[in-house]
Parts: structure tokens; sequence; C-alpha cells
């Protein structure tokens, strides 16, 4: 497992990352989420020891993490290290040695990835004369190479088409299914699909942690009810819920202090009803309400 615990980096008298803790658990896919500015990259850094933290620790499996157990770590940073005049399985194969591995079982494993990505009829091509979408598929490879112990992958799917993430979500289930993976991204819907637990900085703080499901219990309960033959307008008189939107008979609804059986019993006592039905927070609700 890997841990932050009390992060905090300070630039002059700017403070990036403020107190910040939270676990990436071996298994389960973490999105890292925030605006730009949150301190995300900074927060990663220092999980990878590219950055000293002011303050706070990073822990591997309960113990401060060593210059050692990193150098297993696969690292994809903002800035991409790759080396644009070096053919890419020359690349891989180069990434692989350094990290141990054996001429014979880099060249396989280089094979592999190469494959996985449809670049294997580029393998002999530089690095600089691919697409920018291809490049980061091969930076990607490059953190996965040596069969590493755990994932810390800072936008990894900046750049690529739908049919590239799909390979690239394929392929991070396939090898780190049972490592510790940390991920940041932009892309809401695309964390909300693939991930099992979300942390959210803001300002340099973390604001929110956990599952999308425990997530979304934290804000406010939206209904949406459907009546028979009548218009809800009704709904807007009614303490203890909002209207936030009505359309003849439809109403979506934020329950404010009313519980759901009474909104259900509420629209019975009317009339008939068609549905009564909660409705699926999307993650861009809910960091817009943690970020505030």
């Amino acid at each position: 497992m890997l841990e932050a615990h009390s992060l905090t980096r300070v630039f002059g008298s700017t403070t990036v990352v403020d107190d910040v803790s939270f676990r990436v658990t071996p298994g389960r896919i973490t999105g890292f989420v925030g605006a730009n500015g949150a301190g995300k990259t900074t927060t990663m850094r220092m999980l990878m020891g590219v950055l000293a933290p002011s303050s706070g620790d990073v822990l591997w499996n309960g113990s401060p993490i060593t210059a050692g157990v990193r150098r297993t770590f696969g690292y994809m940073p903002e800035e991409r290290g790759l080396y644009p005049r070096m053919k890419l399985r020359e690349q891989l194969v180069f990434f692989a040695r350094l990290h141990g591995l054996s001429a014979a079982d880099a060249g396989s494993r280089a094979d592999d990835l190469l494959g996985h990505f449809d670049l294997t009829d580029r393998a002999d091509d530089l690095l600089d004369e691919l697409s920018l979408g291809n490049q980061q598929r091969v930076q990607i490879a490059a953190a996965l190479v040596h069969r590493p112990s755990a994932l810390v992958l800072d936008e990894p799917f900046s750049g690529l088409d739908p049919l590239a993430v799909e390979s690239m979500t394929d392929l991070l289930r396939a090898e780190a299914g049972d490592l510790p993976l940390l991920f940041s991204s932009h892309q809401l819907d695309l964390v909300e699909r693939l991930c099992d637990d979300l942390v959210v900085l803001s300002g340099g703080r973390l604001v929110a942690s956990g599952t999308v499901e425990e997530l979304r219990g934290q804000g406010a309960e939206r209904f949406r009810v459907v009546l028979d033959g009548q218009d809800a307008a009704w709904l807007r008189d009614v303490r203890g819920l909002t209207v936030d939107d009505v359309d003849g008979p439809v109403a979506l609804v934020t329950l404010d202090t009313m519980p759901p059986s009474e909104l259900v019993a509420t629209a019975v006592a009317r009339g008939p009803v068609v549905e009564v039905a909660r409705i699926r927070q999307p993650l861009s609700e809910i960091f817009r309400e943690v970020s505030r």
C-alpha cells in the first residue's frame, strides 16, 4: 500500500500542498482529481521522490518509503521523459534494463507492449516520428516495461483517442490489477468509469476522498418525479425540497430536509404517480460541490 501522510510542500511563502493524506490500495484504481493548480502534480512528485516534502511522509506498506522501493515504481510524469531521437523498441529495452531486467526479458517485454499498442511495425521508428497519441502510448509502455510494484501516472490519457483510451484501460487492468495505481485526469467521465476510489484536491488541500458511491452519498439527494396526467409545478410549494426543474408532469427535485419516503407519500397523495426515481449524481457535480 502507498500512503501520503500529512504531505506539505511550500515554495517560498506559498503553500502548494497543505497537509494532504490518502491511501492508494493494491488492486484498486485511485483517481486523483482537481482543477489546474490544485497540487496534484506536486503531490505525485513527492510520492515519487522527485520533490522532497516540506513536512509529512510517504509510506510503503506502513514504513517510510526508500529510494530502492521507488525504483520499482512505474511513473509517468507531467513532462514526458522519453528520448525523441531514439527508436521505440530500443528505448523500451533501455528503460527495462535500467530497472534490472535481463537483455532477453527486456526485449520480450518491449515486444509485448508494442504489440498491445499496435506499434510493432513502428518498433524501429524514432519517437518524434510518431503522432502525439502514439508517443503517449510509448510513454505509458515505458512506465510498465519493468513490471512495476506500483503505478503513479500524471494525465496518462491526455491526447488519446477513444480507441486508444480503451486499449490503455484494458492494459492497465491487466498489468496493474493487483497493484496500487494512482492516476490524475481532467476527464471526469473517464475517472468515474475507471476508478474504484477518488482523491479530490482543491487549493492544495484534500477536500474529499473515498469511493465514488461514498462521495455521492455526501451530496444532496436528487429525484425525478413523473406524475400521471397532472402538472408537477405544485411541488414548488412543498416544504423540505427544492424543485430544480419542471416540464409538465416531470419534475427534478433536491431533497433538503424531506426523506425519500415522504416525497413518495406526498406525490401519491396528490394523484397517480408514474415514477419517483433517485438521480445518479455525476462525478462532475460531486467535484463542483466539494471544490467550492
